[in-house]
């Protein structure tokens, strides 16, 4: 059985930085392409980050330059390091597992899917 785990969610101030981990098990986690996605309170779910099972990373505009993915296949963890927070990240950040994705930022090319954990930034 597939799982996403997904930590390091929390309470920061504007400006300030969280890393987010996800674990994953009962897959192959070197050959999917790994997604964050977020869901802000009265919004959609909207496309964060994401990083390929090559290494190949996307990211939406408004966090380019702030936020960093990465993964560590030999822990089965993807990562997501957020610096400079604006209270406009404030959202349930999700994270995703997709086998062949080519276009990172669908939420469709994903099969697996984290609980989320809540990230909220303070002006």
């Amino acid at each position: 059985q597939v799982q996403l785990v997904e930590f390091g969610g929390g309470l920061a101030q504007a400006g300030g930085s969280l890393r987010l981990s996800c674990a994953a098990s009962g897959l192959v986690f070197s050959r999917y392409g790994m997604g964050w996605f977020r869901r802000a309170p009265g919004k959609e779910r909207e496309f964060v980050a994401a990083i390929g099972s090559g290494g190949r990373t996307d990211y939406r505009d408004s966090v380019k330059g702030r936020f960093t993915t990465s993964r560590d296949n030999a822990k089965n963890t993807v990562y997501l390091q957020m610096n400079s927070l604006k209270p406009e990240d404030t959202a349930v950040y999700y994270c995703a597992a997709g086998l062949g994705i080519v276009l990172m930022a669908r939420e469709s090319g994903y099969n697996y899917w984290g609980q989320g954990t809540q990230v909220a930034v303070s002006s």
